[in-house]
């Protein structure tokens, strides 16, 4: 069973960033860190605390990130294991990849 659709707050800080959810109930925190090189928005490593682990956080946290992509036209490179499997599992989003 998944959890309802998480507040994402986003800090880029230009050259690097990530997405970050706070988790209900709780003071633990998942996120999703890239870094940017030449255009390309490196997806470098996703966390989520083990409590919220299998309950969609981390696709939640890549979304937004493919939805940032799309508005604002940059390529990822799924250097992280879940995103580079998310992006195996969704071709539809070839275009996106780098």
């Amino acid at each position: 069973m998944g959890i309802a659709e998480l507040e994402i707050e986003r800090r880029d800080r230009v050259t690097h960033g990530d997405y970050v959810a706070k988790l209900e109930k709780s003071d633990s925190v998942a996120k999703l860190s890239w870094t940017d090189r030449g255009g390309v928005r490196h997806a470098e490593h996703t966390y989520v605390p083990p409590q919220a682990r299998g309950k969609g956080v981390a696709e939640q946290l890549v979304k937004a990130m493919i939805s940032d992509a799309r508005q604002h036209g940059f390529k990822i490179a799924p250097d992280c294991s879940y995103v580079e499997r998310y992006f195996d599992r969704h071709k539809d989003l070839a275009n996106l990849r780098a």
